[in-house]
């Protein structure tokens, strides 16, 4: 499209790309700093303490990783090896942004749609590199740490193993990852995806993993496409800080959020959330939906 800064031919309305993969002479994926970033890539790292403030610089790294040159090819009609590049790029652009001494943690995630919060409709994610940690990544270690301090078990290995154990929320299953919806699940269709072996950070992850990875979002994408007739969704990456690698009491995983239901003042006002509908029974319609268009 001619307005659209991320289609082919309008490469001069971003800024320079970080990265690319290109085939036969044309890229399928590139990586530009966001033009409305964030955080300033070229800021120094500062402090200040004033009393009971406290403040930070706004040093930091914010990319959009342009996943496909196809306008309106949204990510789960990607093909199989599209798909699977679009997952290594996630990675690649992990590593590095995580390599800067400035960067505490980085969010990776992918908006669809207006209600999850897009501006540009052409398929994108996007990866923030901030100076701190984000407070809800800290909870999740800290209450994590707790468990394992009181059991010697991995959490999150063990919410898994009760969830492959009962089996009714299990959407689908590959040779290294496992989806399902939580027993808890905030919003209908909530899913999670999981590394089947303990794996505490994105970064650990194989090229093997990554393929087979691709393998199984794509699958559960296009489930959530054609099933629920192509939601506005959030997609995420929940993994520790870069040099948590190795912890035995973290396990990454990624987070699947159709936006199917609108989060209101109850829940704003709360932290509570009124899920709608039983998640054993979203697992079912999402088993059954098709990947394939009928």
């Amino acid at each position: 499209m001619a307005d659209c800064p991320f289609c082919p031919g309008n490469e001069a309305k971003t800024p320079p790309e970080t990265y690319r993969v290109e085939r036969h002479g044309a890229w399928q994926v590139r990586v530009v700093p966001n033009k409305f970033a964030a955080l300033d890539a070229g800021a120094e790292l500062t402090r200040r303490h004033d009393g009971l403030k406290r403040t930070i610089s706004g040093a930091g790294i914010h990319e959009v990783i342009i996943e496909t040159p196809d306008h309106r090819r949204t990510l789960p009609l990607l093909s199989e090896l599209d798909f699977a590049e679009v997952l290594d790029t996630y990675q690649r652009r992990y590593n590095a942004i995580t390599a800067d001494p400035r960067v505490a943690h980085a969010t990776l995630f992918k908006n669809h749609g207006e209600r999850a919060g897009t501006s540009l409709e052409h398929p994108h994610a996007q990866i923030v590199g901030t100076p701190i940690i984000p407070p809800q990544v800290r909870d999740r270690m800290e209450n994590a740490l707790r468990f394992y301090d009181e059991t010697g078990e991995c959490i999150f290995c063990s919410l898994m193993a009760d969830e492959l154990l009962d089996g009714v929320r299990i959407v689908a299953q590959s040779k290294d990852f496992v989806a399902f919806i939580p027993f808890a699940a905030l919003t209908p269709f909530h899913l999670w995806i999981y590394p089947l072996r303990h794996t505490a950070s994105f970064s650990d992850a194989t090229q093997e993993q990554l393929a087979d990875l691709a393998r199984l979002l794509r699958t559960v994408l296009r489930k959530v496409y054609f099933g629920l007739k192509n939601p506005d969704y959030n997609l995420s990456i929940r993994t520790p800080p870069h040099e948590a690698r190795g912890l035995r009491y973290y396990h990454w995983y990624l987070s699947v959020i159709p936006r199917v239901t609108r989060i209101a003042g109850f829940e704003i006002g709360s932290g509570m959330f009124i899920n709608t509908a039983l998640p054993e029974k979203s697992a079912e319609f999402l088993r059954c939906a098709p990947a394939e268009p009928s």
